[in-house]
């Protein structure tokens, strides 16, 4: 059994094509995260960079770089990091989020597999098509990329695979900042696990955020919760508490399958 850990959400305002700029905050409140102990460390949706469509291949050129300086730092500082990054790949670009655990190793890359089309998200980068939990120091944890909290059957697949804690990179805007709260909430109390989950601040291009990182638990009381500006959102997780609620709401064994599946409609 993993011991309890301290995790953090870390929100700062992510400047579009600004990479040094972002970089330097991120760093910075990774190093603040860590100080105060962090075990466990989650970074916005496209920290890097933003949604900076008109040279997104170029700084997409940026992340080997960048990756390989937050498994230096999750080495060092013995902390597992997620966040998504913008990954080239031949002609195309895909928004990654990448699992690092705290020997420096890639646990787990994650592409995006449900891009938000009302912004136009799907005219510029590739669609991911897989998912998979993550297998870290401090539990098996379900990656999620924004839009995807809307989506159930992505948690689902990542709560049978074993999934303890799911991490969440997001730029979600402040006008659906009510359904941020919902949903991130929903998802933990269906799949009876933690949720750590961060959100940008601040304008970027032509949406503002407002921050509102949470860590849930597997009854989906916040923890802990940011307000709109850049800082650190920290609490202690106890794995214990997966195992505890799920003993005393068997959902899982509740489960009747013959009743979901596909019928057809009586003539």
């Amino acid at each position: 059994m993993i011991s309890p850990f301290r995790a953090a959400a870390l929100q700062f305002p992510v400047d579009m094509g600004a990479v040094e700029r972002n970089a330097a905050r991120a760093f910075a409140l990774l190093r603040e995260a860590a100080e105060g102990g962090a075990a466990l460390c989650v970074l916005p949706e496209m920290w890097s960079t933003g949604f900076f469509y008109d040279d997104l291949r170029t700084l997409s050129d940026t992340t080997p770089g960048l990756l390989n300086d937050l498994c230096r730092f999750a080495a060092d500082r013995r902390v597992v990091i997620t966040g998504s990054l913008p990954e080239r790949s031949g002609r195309s670009v895909y928004n990654t989020l990448y699992v690092v655990d705290t020997t420096g190793a890639v646990a787990g890359e994650y592409r995006k597999t449900h891009l938000f089309s009302p912004s136009g998200e799907h005219l510029h980068f590739r669609r991911g098509t897989t998912a998979s939990v993550a297998h870290t120091s401090v539990g098996t944890i379900g990656p999620h990329i924004c839009y995807d909290i809307r989506f159930p059957e992505l948690s689902r697949k990542y709560y049978f695979e074993g999934a303890t804690l799911f991490c969440v990179s997001a730029q979600w805007p402040s006008v659906r900042k009510a359904h941020w709260d919902l949903l991130i909430a929903a998802r933990a109390v269906e799949n009876q696990l933690f949720v750590v989950a961060s959100n940008a601040v601040g304008r970027s291009g032509e949406f503002h955020y407002s921050g509102g990182s949470a860590i849930l638990s597997p009854w989906g009381e916040q923890l802990a919760r940011g307000g709109e500006e850049e800082g650190i959102v920290i609490a202690t997780i106890d794995p214990a508490g997966v195992e505890d609620a799920r003993r005393r709401i068997p959902c899982a064994q509740d489960r009747n399958e013959r009743s979901y599946r596909k019928t057809r409609p009586r003539r």
